[in-house]
């Protein structure tokens, strides 16, 4: 099944690539029309900020969000506070939208005393309870199978949420891929899986890993539907997303939505596509930027006035600068962080090990920052 063989089912894009309606919309408020413009907005800047941030050595690790902000906001936009949103490496933006404070997304990017995984996890690795955000894995697709165990046992417990299980194109070729779709749509746990296809596996184009183009027919072997929307139109990913999480909640089962968007830098700052893909290809994505696509809409509506986006944008880096300048000023994660929250009482040997490490502290001082590459 394909969004353009059902007549109810909600359109693959809404607005050209001018930002102009293709169909007549749905009653939107002005409000919320503006708020998602916000919402990408602010994924964009913090991303610009964070790089800058790791190229000046100031934190080591970024999964850049540029050009997939319409896919991330639209899409996660069409979750409900109760539902929960599986992570693959670049939705720490849609987190923020749910309810991730800044001050720990960027407490978390640089591993210190706030960070709420207590220096556990790689940076740009978030997680927040309070949004149903859990912390991901930089293994390729286990979130899949999590979020479907998740799911399943939210439809035992006969809860009303939906599990939206987010991942990149590499991952369908992924082993949790194959498993998590067939017991999704054995179990009909209410989950919808989101593939966002961004054209490349790190360096590996679609074309080589798998021998079918079409990642939304590869959701019919499993027994679901699948579509496809244009990843960036982001009023077509919050219709099309929001229309498989109402059938989801009302108990039709899981469906697959790829995304089909673009990733414009690398797999990561650690990362030169300079030297697998052509530049040709990126100017041509470039040319189709999510958010000057929908500013151009808003403009259309009267929604946005001249220079107004600009402003904004200044606003916004203001409020990011204040965040990067408190969480860099915040102490390091403490030494005895290493040992809690792992036993309710700490083991002998790990104590004995720990008194150890904390009396050569004492006496050499803390680890200097080292100036070596930053692994992938």
């Amino acid at each position: 099944m394909t969004a353009t063989s059902t007549p109810h089912v909600p359109r693959r894009r809404l607005l050209d690539e001018d930002g102009v309606p293709e169909v007549k919309l749905r009653g939107y408020a002005d409000g919320w029309l503006k708020g998602l413009l916000v919402h990408m907005l602010r994924v964009r800047c913090v991303d610009q900020r964070m790089l800058k941030l790791q190229r000046a050595g100031r934190i080591g690790f970024v999964g850049s969000m540029l050009g997939q902000e319409a896919a991330m906001i639209g899409t996660a936009a069409a979750l409900e506070p109760r539902d929960w949103l599986w992570s693959g490496l670049r939705e720490g933006g849609a987190a923020l939208m749910r309810g991730l404070p800044l001050e720990e997304y960027v407490a978390q990017m640089y591993c210190n005393s706030n960070d709420t995984a207590k220096g556990r996890q790689m940076c740009n690795h978030f997680q927040h309870k309070g949004s149903h955000y859990p912390s991901w894995s930089s293994v390729i697709g286990t979130q899949i199978v999590h979020g479907v165990g998740a799911a399943y046992a939210a439809k035992l417990r006969k809860l009303d949420e939906v599990h939206g299980i987010y991942f990149g194109d590499g991952a369908t070729s992924a082993n949790g891929f194959h498993s998590g779709l067939n017991f999704a749509a054995v179990w009909k746990a209410p989950c919808v899986f989101v593939c966002v296809d961004n054209g490349w596996a790190i360096s590996v184009p679609n074309r080589e890993q798998t021998a079918q183009p079409d990642f939304a027919k590869k959701a019919v072997a499993y027994g679901m539907p699948g579509f496809e929307v244009d990843g960036n139109d982001v009023l077509a990913c919050y219709e099309l997303m929001h229309w498989l999480v109402v059938h989801a909640r009302s108990g039709a089962g899981p469906a697959l939505l790829v995304v089909k968007t673009y990733r414009m830098l690398g797999h990561s700052s650690s990362d030169d596509p300079s030297k697998y893909r052509d530049q040709a290809e990126v100017e041509q994505w470039e040319r189709r930027d999510p958010i000057r696509r929908y500013a151009r809409f808003l403009e259309g509506r009267g929604l946005l006035g001249a220079g107004e986006l600009e402003q904004l944008e200044a606003r916004l880096y203001a409020e990011i600068d204040r965040v990067v300048h408190e969480q860099e000023a915040t102490a390091l994660m403490p030494l005895r962080s290493l040992v809690e929250d792992v036993y309710a009482e700490v083991p002998r040997h790990l104590r004995r090990q720990y008194n150890e490490f904390a009396r050569i502290a004492e006496r050499h001082g803390e680890a200097q920052k080292g100036d070596g590459a930053f692994p992938l």
